[in-house]
């Protein structure tokens, strides 16, 4: 048991190894001289006295070094002040290679690979420094759009230079000042009917739609506050959001009948002649199973609208909600005995109540909430 267990572990480790060599050389063949690194890396790794892999190696981090230098002298020379960010990837994948060959000893042994962690400061740093730059002369336009590019190149920066105390206080002052601060108003008083604002659907309604705002802003440049908290904080409003009910309509319940006729052969008579001879006689009856299909289909209406300070309109749209309710019940005229299992069932259904007023309401005003939600945000994200 022992012998083929060892000739099973030889023979999956002989697979791996020539399957191993023969990926490297396809990718070396194809000029993916990184990956013909990587590949030949992990083949040694397995089996270290390896020639071809060694050699392999040898070959495809030579052609992959002068490959990215090349490109480095090539960005250098390029007019773009992107070019460091250009050259810092590719000291990366430079650095990369290094990495990779410093993870088998017989690797390190086979290649004299370069440490070019020294390059990647430098240039993450020209990088940084390019980016920054750019964010400072973005700010210097003094308007909400060189303010919110000038936070995105402050970001880019910080992907450089990751603790830099200088670029991340610019990054906070570009993104204060890219911001818009939006101020939720009360919504107007409305009745329907029996409803009025004091119920708490309408009461909680700007309530709900302002925390679900807050709570989920997505990134954008875009602060919403409550009127009481714009005036106790003095926070300087740029805009403002209304909204107010223009229709509310609980519908009326709609019933749509259809008649189904069945019919079943029944036994109504047996007569035994002997114990295994008995003669039954049969009948047809008939039912017919009357099924109700109730309805009733509820929608309401909010209309939007965000003004500037000086109460112009700048956008305005009608928001819906909707609450459909069915239910279904069946009745039946005629004889019991021709209706199915299935048709028993519907029959003794207990019919279900419908809702109340305010259930509807309720469930409308959910509806409108995540709908507003949505093209509020949008617009936003549009600006």
């Amino acid at each position: 048991m022992n012998t083929k267990l060892y000739s099973l572990i030889f023979l999956i480790t002989f697979l791996t190894a020539v399957t191993g060599c023969k990926t490297a050389s396809k990718q070396y063949d194809n000029g993916n001289y990184d990956e013909a690194v990587n590949l030949a890396v992990k083949k040694l790794q397995h089996k270290p006295n390896d020639r071809n892999a060694k050699e392999l190696l040898q070959n495809a981090y030579r052609l992959a070094k002068e490959n990215h230098e090349s490109q480095v002298k090539t960005y250098a020379e390029n007019n773009s002040d992107l070019k460091w960010e250009w050259i810092h990837a590719e000291y990366i994948s430079l650095q990369n290679l290094y990495n990779t060959i410093r993870r088998s000893p017989e690797a390190i042994y086979t290649v004299k690979a370069t440490d070019y962690s020294s390059y990647l400061t430098t240039y993450a740093e020209k990088a940084a420094n390019n980016r920054f730059e750019r964010g400072l002369q973005l700010m210097e336009k003094n308007n909400k759009e060189g303010f919110k590019n000038a936070y995105y190149e402050f970001n880019t920066a910080l992907n450089f230079k990751p603790e830099d105390l200088d670029i991340k206080s610019k990054k906070e002052e570009a993104y204060e000042n890219a911001l818009t601060n939006v101020v939720v108003m009360p919504m107007e008083n409305y009745r329907y009917r029996n409803n009025s604002y004091n119920d708490p659907e309408f009461r909680d309604f700007e309530y709900n739609i302002l925390r679900k705002l807050q709570n989920n802003s997505d990134g954008n440049f875009v602060k919403y506050y409550s009127d009481q908290e714009a005036r106790s904080r003095n926070i300087h409003a740029e805009q403002f959001m209304d909204f107010q009910f223009s229709t509310q309509n609980t519908g009326k319940t709609k019933d749509e009948e259809s008649v189904r006729e069945v019919s079943k052969d029944v036994v109504v008579k047996e007569t035994v002649y002997k114990p295994d001879s008995i003669v039954k006689e049969y009948k047809k009856v008939f039912a017919k199973i009357i099924t109700t299909k109730r309805t009733i289909n509820s929608e309401g209406t909010v209309v939007v609208n965000i003004r500037d300070i000086n109460g112009r309109r700048l956008w305005t749209d009608d928001v819906r909600g909707n609450h459909n309710w069915r239910t279904e019940f069946a009745s039946y005229t005629g004889d019991e005995r021709a209706l199915t299992d299935a048709d028993k069932q519907l029959v003794s259904k207990t019919r279900e109540n419908m809702p109340e007023e305010k259930t509807i309401l309720k469930y409308i005003i959910n509806d409108i909430n995540n709908n507003l939600y949505s093209r509020v945000r949008d617009y936003f994200r549009r600006q």
